[in-house]
């Protein structure tokens, strides 16, 4: 009796805990639906404001305070892509540590009391490598990248449904008491689907009804689709959505990417979207209905390891976003915006029980009002004119609006803030230097000793294969490494034309891009780079007899955007052909066989991650030469600011700290002299490279 009597006891206790468990949730998940006007969750409407940034562009130590000055800054939601070729690298073998840590990453967006925004994709552009495939997708016998192909969208849904089925394990959408209240399924097709004919219409009635299918108790929505089926709701993406109309009147406004800036690209200037202008677009975005907008990017960040896309995306994806890429506040961009977020948010009452009233003021002139019953009123005053300010009368008082500007009224009285005013103080951010040259005079210098190691010239490795004819890169590399060596030796004769003295044979290389560099008997005769096309002409000196041609490829990112974007190709398809200078005979060298290396030497034994009896430490160390892997030591600054290394004084490669992968660097690729001023006049429509600096210099250094 006693033992049943403690059994009963237990029972009971078990089953009190299981009902306080079941209210618990109950209480903290949220009902998140939507309306003609916005997101409802808990049967409320929101405004929302949003940013994106992509958890792999910043480290893990960095996420909780960017994540903290993104709240700071007014946002109520962080975006983000997932990156299937981060998550995947190699098919069922999955990463989600460190940089790749999506759970943690959304939870501390939850800790923070932010919303999230999940856009799986999974093709993302992003300009990430592949457009956030991973390549060995490109493998998969019989696939055709986002069409109605059986083997992808097999693909497709295997790792849609990993993402989401990890989320839920974690509970984190918001239907289970987690942040997550919206997720994105494909990216941006609508802009190029024509070219997949009528394919494309079954492919994305078959993504929603996948997405659907998943049970995420949250809404899906399709950027730039507009004929997203129901219930997904159609987005926009670009610099100004104030004009977009969702499919249905059953569907919210609402933008998923508002270019705060545009990304860098190697040999480009950057550029850079002033405030006034990025304030303007969100603010007629919410005069004329919209309910939630996002920042692409609010924080932009770093490309690390070899993850840029482009091709010849740069390293840096600062973005010219509010938090720059190391995590330091942009002003007056992030207080200029947060000015304009509590602006907005004391609307917010009126701005989610009506929809607009929208007057003319005069000509470039307008007026949106919001009035609801109770008493609310809250009214937006735009002058769109590119050029004269304005004065105007509204409710009987006068208001002054400069060009290209929008005023808040949050009361439809007092003005709480004009987008082209800005009381935010301009702060600019400088490293402080420590050298790490080479020749430091004393050894307290930082990187005082350097040590190197020469990568050979041609090919080095057991591994290397024979096949006749030129081979496109991507096929043969998988993208295992940036690079490829194509290598050939060729008899020429004493008495040929390619001989005579006092000139040189020509060596005609046509490449995919984006790196060539052409060795001619073990010595660097030139080379050539190209985002789609390289064309070159070398002068070079051969010997009679044997002559070795080696040429290595680098690629620079692949390509992330367009139509048929993964079979835009890479490296050195041809033809190749050897030409005397005096005209007449040439060789076609594409059709001979030739020898290739997938990759360095020093990439196969580690040279990056693990230590190696071959570095040399002697003096002098060899400098303005191909192919050297360079090494040293230095202690880290104290105390917790950013950290960077100034690549200038160094030619084009990749660098890593501590074995990890920082990323390509490139301080010789030059910006042209081209489209920078002084300043740039935020009144007008904005586009990416209306307003560039840095013209003439390298496009990254740091």
């Amino acid at each position: 009796m006693e033992i049943a009597a403690k059994m009963v006891k237990v029972r009971k206790m078990e089953m009190i805990l299981l009902l306080i468990l079941v209210i618990v949730v109950a209480a903290t998940a949220a009902n998140v639906t939507y309306d003609h006007r916005a997101l409802v969750i808990d049967g409320k409407r929101k405004v929302l404001i949003s940013g994106s940034i992509h958890y792999p562009r910043s480290t893990p130590e960095m996420w909780p305070e960017l994540i903290q000055k993104s709240k700071d800054g007014g946002l109520d939601v962080i975006e983000t892509y997932v990156f299937w070729s981060g998550h995947e690298p190699e098919k069922n073998k999955y990463n989600f540590e460190g940089r790749y840590d999506l759970v943690k990453f959304v939870k501390l967006a939850a800790k923070a009391g932010l919303y999230v925004h999940l856009r799986i994709g999974p093709y993302v552009c992003a300009e990430w490598n592949y457009g956030g495939f991973p390549v060995w997708l490109h493998f998969v016998p019989g696939i055709k990248f986002r069409t109605d192909n059986e083997p992808f969208k097999e693909e497709m849904q295997r790792f849609t449904t990993k993402i989401v089925d990890l989320m839920k394990q974690e509970k984190l959408y918001a239907s289970q008491g987690g942040p997550i209240i919206l997720s994105q399924i494909e990216n941006e097709y609508g802009n190029i689907d024509s070219a997949y004919g009528a394919a494309a219409k079954s492919y994305i009635k078959w993504s929603a009804s996948m997405a659907l299918s998943l049970d995420t108790g949250v809404p899906w929505n399709m950027c730039q689709q507009t004929d997203a089926p129901d219930p997904m709701i159609n987005t926009c993406n670009g610099f100004y959505c104030d004009q977009f109309t969702p499919n249905s009147n059953n569907k919210p406004k609402m933008w998923t990417e508002n270019w705060s800036g545009w990304f860098l690209g190697f040999g480009d200037p950057s550029p850079y979207r002033p405030v006034e202008d990025l304030a303007f677009a969100v603010a007629r975005f919410y005069q004329r209905g919209g309910t939630f907008q996002n920042y692409y990017m609010y924080h932009g960040g770093t490309n690390f390891d070899r993850t840029s896309g482009g091709p010849l995306i740069s390293t840096s994806y600062d973005y010219d976003a509010p938090i720059d890429e190391y995590g330091l506040l942009r002003q007056p961009k992030w207080g200029h915006l947060r000015d304009l977020h509590k602006a907005i948010k004391l609307c917010e009452d009126a701005l989610i029980a009506t929809d607009p009233t929208i007057t003319s003021l005069g000509s470039n002139l307008e007026a949106a009002v919001y009035k609801t019953e109770s008493g609310s009123c809250a009214a937006f005053l735009a002058n769109v004119d590119t050029k004269s300010d304005a004065t105007v009368t509204f409710n009987g008082k006068s208001y002054n609006l400069p060009a290209w500007s929008v005023s808040i009224l949050p009361d439809c009285k007092n003005v709480a803030f004009n987008t082209a005013k800005i009381n935010s103080a301009t702060e600019s951010t400088a490293f402080a230097r420590q050298s790490l040259k080479p020749d430091g005079g004393s050894s307290a210098e930082l990187g005082s000793q350097w040590s190197y190691i020469k990568e050979p010239i041609g090919i080095s490795k057991a591994d290397a294969f024979l096949k006749p004819g030129l081979l496109e890169q991507i096929n043969t590399t998988a993208d295992k490494s940036d690079y490829l060596w194509y290598s050939l030796r060729t008899d020429i004769k004493g008495d040929e034309t390619f001989l005579d003295e006092g000139s040189k044979a020509v060596l005609h290389i046509e490449s995919l891009g984006q790196v060539v560099y052409a060795f001619i008997n073990g010595k660097l005769a030139g080379s050539g780079h190209g985002k789609q096309k390289i064309s070159l002409d070398i002068p070079i000196n051969l010997v009679t007899g044997t002559n070795t041609i080696d040429l290595l490829s680098v690629t620079v990112g692949l390509a992330n955007y367009g139509a048929f974007f993964d079979l835009v190709g890479a490296g050195i398809t041809g033809p190749v052909t050897l030409k005397s200078a005096k005209g007449g005979s040439s060789i076609d060298l594409a059709s001979q066989q030739w020898t290739y290396q997938v990759g360095l030497k020093g990439e196969d034994t580690g040279l990056a991650t693990v230590d190696s009896s071959e570095w040399v430490s002697k003096s002098p160390l060899p400098t303005k030469q191909p192919l050297i892997w360079y090494k040293t030591t230095f202690d880290a600054p104290s105390g917790s600011e950013p950290v960077a290394i100034d690549f200038t004084g160094t030619g084009k490669g990749i660098a890593w700290v501590n074995g990890q992968s920082i990323g390509r660097y490139w301080p010789t690729s030059i910006a042209g002299n081209g489209g920078c001023t002084e300043s740039c006049d935020y009144r007008g429509s904005y586009r990416a490279n209306k307003c560039l600096k840095n013209c003439g210099k390298p496009s990254q250094t740091l």
